[in-house]
Formats: structure tokens, C-alpha cells, sequence
């Protein structure tokens, strides 16, 4: 795809290598070779709040439809991620790294996949970095492809981008964003996508979608762009063929200034938290999480804090499996409940996890005080903090740095 740039929206896309799309998948012929028994391991990347998790869950469905077992890799700097959470609820077999992206956490991945193949032997995995992660194909991508080729296939790398950030970021509209040493980090994970995902389509109109569309083909030639909405599921056809069946391009990794990459992350605070509620009478989960969410909210605005991503999730004791969702993607976003518990609950589990542009105890004090509130909202409610981190990132560090696949 060197020097062209694409865009895809809707429709169906011919596959590149000529075969069904099930069939590329756990079981790959390469060039001048018979057909040898290989896992597709497919990654998507992407800012915080992209919607990656969504797009993950879809095309883990897709294939599952297709009689394929499909393995979850998910990752975070910390731990208690409502990311497995979320995965895990929707039936997917599901393993979280944490402690730090999965370029420094190489060997751990490879665990994690040696876990999900002697569970369910997964004809495909599907794997998550960090939101604030970037030189995935140089630290994860082509070490897998030299050292472990003879058990995976890997798909080109896609990238996710919010629409409304992408914007600002690119100065077509107006609007608070990052700071330049996070923006950097951003960047960067657009420059190494192979494909670059506009997701969350049904947010922007066309006109708009369109300029963005050229402004990222302009910046980054390179990569095949689709347009999609992982949440209503428009276009996501084409872009799962492209990566359940395509090559990744092979190019030259990109420079990375790694002491800039560290500066952008370690201005990002992080929280994640567990917390039991348990009240005298039963209440609406949905309606719990969404003040949460709004408080948490109003007072890391009064704080000056550029929220990056805010996720919560709550599982309640009366119902296996079933659990609530809320969003958080911007300071001038609304909450939103993406996932819902219909029946009145009355205790259960709460996971947070809280990133933005400011200072891990801003986000603390946010937390507690929101958290502390919702007596008053629920008479009776009672919120035991179970487990609680909150900190800045720490130094890519990666395991392996490869910057050819040749």
C-alpha cells in the first residue's frame, strides 16, 4: 500500500490474498510453502477512548459466528481492568496483562497466549495494547514474526481514532486537547498503523468525515483508511476482511524518540479501583454509574484535568454475567451507559478505570469524593474500597526492538 491511500466505507471488501476470510484464518499458506498451522494474531491499537474495546468484542463475535475459537489479549499499566471485565462478560476467553504495555511486557503476551491455547486452542488472537502505547510494530509485531512465525500469522496493524480528537488534533475544529508531549504519542500511533480506523462514524457528518478522512491520508500516505461505527456496526465488514486476510506492509519500523515518549506518558494520570457497594434496598445500576460518571467528571474539570478515557463497570451479585458499562471520553463529552442491567440491583462490584491529563492524586481526590457522593444519591449506600492504584507511567522499557521484518 506504500504511497496510496484508501478509503473504505461500508460495503464488501475482496479479500487480498484470494481466499475466504475463514479460511486465512488458523491456517495460512505463505509463499513457496505448504499450509502450516498458524494463529492469526490480530492487533488493534489506538488513543484512549477510540473505541477499541467495542471494535475487539465485534470482530471476536464475527469470528466466533464463523465457527472460529478466538482468544482476548487485553493490557494496562495497572491492574482491575474493566476492559476483561467487559470481554469476559460477553463470553470470550480473556487474559489481561498488566503492569505495563505489551512491548515491556513481551514474554508475558506470549504467556498469555500459551494460556489461551492449551484453554481453548484459539484459532485467532485478538490483542489490545494500552491507549497510551506506541512502536507496537517494531517492539511487538515483528519480533513475533521472528521468533515465533511458525505459530502465528500477524495481520497489519490497525489503529483507532476518535473522530471528534482527531479533528482538534488535526486544528479542524476548535477544542481543548493534549498537551504536544502526549499529542506526540498520539501521532506516533498513527504514523506505524498499517490501517487507520475512523471509528465512531455516526458521530461526525459526512462533510466533516470526509476532510478528516483526507487530512489523515495526507499525513499518513501509507495506511488503508476505513471508516466504521464499532457501536452500530456500519463498515466493519470491510475492515475485518482487510485484517483477518492481509499481509502487514514489511516497511521499516519508525523513529521513536523514546525519552519524548516517556515525558508524554508520564503526564498522563492513572487509577485504577475496585470498590464493593452494597445498599439496604435495591437501586438502578445504570443510573448509579452515570452520576458517578458526572461527578467524576465536574470535579476533574474544576481541577483543570484533560480527561483521556473513563470506564466503569458494575456487576451485581443477582444476576452471573450480566453487567453494566459506562463511558467517558472527553471533558465535554456526556456519559454513557453502553451496556446495561435493566433489573433493580442491590450489591455488587464496581471496577473504575480513570486516565487523564493531570496529576494520579487529582484524580484520586475526583474518585473518592464522587464516590463518597452517591450516599447521598442511594440512602443507605455503603462503598468499600477493595483495591485502589493511582500513578503516572513509567518508561517504555520494551523487550525486543526489531526494525525489520527482513
Amino acid at each position: 500500500m506504500s504511497g496510496t491511500a484508501k478509503r473504505e466505507v461500508g460495503g464488501q471488501k475482496s479479500n487480498p490474498l484470494g481466499v475466504s476470510s475463514e479460511l486465512s484464518v488458523g491456517r495460512t499458506t505463505e509463499p513457496g510453502a505448504g499450509s502450516t498451522a498458524q494463529a492469526r494474531y490480530i492487533m488493534i491499537g489506538g488513543f484512549l477512548g477510540a473505541g477499541k474495546t467495542t471494535s475487539v468484542a465485534r470482530l471476536a463475535q464475527r469470528l466466533t459466528d464463523q465457527g472460529l475459537r478466538v482468544g482476548v489479549i487485553t493490557n494496562d499499566q495497572g491492574s482491575e481492568l474493566v476492559d476483561t471485565a467487559f470481554l469476559r462478560s460477553r463470553g470470550f476467553a480473556t487474559e489481561e496483562i498488566p503492569g505495563g504495555c505489551f512491548c515491556c511486557r513481551f514474554n508475558s503476551l506470549v504467556e498469555a497466549a500459551n494460556k489461551l491455547s492449551a484453554a481453548t486452542r484459539p484459532d485467532v488472537f485478538i490483542a489490545e495494547p494500552v491507549g497510551s502505547c506506541t512502536d507496537l510494530v517494531a517492539t511487538v509485531s515483528y519480533p513475533l514474526r521472528r521468533i515465533y512465525g511458525e505459530n502465528f500469522s500477524v495481520a497489519p496493524l490497525s489503529v483507532l481514532v476518535d473522530p471528534a480528537r482527531a479533528q482538534r488534533v488535526f486544528g479542524l475544529e476548535s477544542g481543548a486537547r493534549f498537551s504536544e508531549k502526549v499529542l506526540y504519542i498520539y501521532r506516533k500511533q498513527l504514523e506505524e498503523a498499517d490501517v487507520i480506523v475512523i471509528n465512531k462514524c455516526e458521530l461526525i457528518e459526512p462533510t466533516r468525515r470526509r476532510m478528516l478522512s483526507e487530512a489523515l491520508a495526507g499525513e499518513f500516505p501509507r495506511a488503508v483508511i476505513f471508516e466504521v461505527s464499532a457501536r452500530r456496526g456500519d463498515g466493519l465488514e470491510a475492515w475485518f476482511n482487510h485484517i483477518v486476510a492481509a499481509q502487514p506492509s514489511g516497511r521499516r519500523a519508525m523513529e521513536v524518540d523514546y525519552d519524548l515518549y516517556a515525558e508524554g506518558e508520564a503526564l498522563l494520570g492513572w487509577l485504577n479501583a475496585t470498590l464493593r457497594l452494597e445498599a439496604g434496598h435495591a437501586f438502578g445500576a445504570n443510573a448509579l454509574l452515570r452520576r458517578l460518571a458526572w461527578g467524576i467528571q465536574k470535579r476533574l474539570e474544576r481541577a483543570g484535568a484533560q480527561v483521556a478515557h473513563l470506564k466503569m463497570t458494575f456487576s451485581p451479585d443477582e444476576s452471573l454475567g450480566e453487567i453494566a458499562v459506562t463511558n467517558l471520553v472527553r471533558n465535554d463529552y456526556v456519559p454513557e451507559v453502553s451496556q446495561s442491567i435493566e433489573e433493580p440491583v442491590q450489591r455488587g462490584q464496581l471496577i473504575i478505570n480513570l486516565r487523564a491529563e493531570a496529576p494520579p492524586d487529582a484524580l484520586r481526590e475526583a474518585v473518592e469524593n464522587a464516590t463518597a457522593g452517591l450516599a447521598g444519591d442511594c440512602d443507605g449506600l455503603q462503598a468499600k474500597v477493595q483495591h485502589l492504584e493511582h500513578f503516572r507511567p513509567g518508561k517504555p522499557q520494551p523487550t525486543h526492538r526489531i526494525t525489520s521484518w527482513t
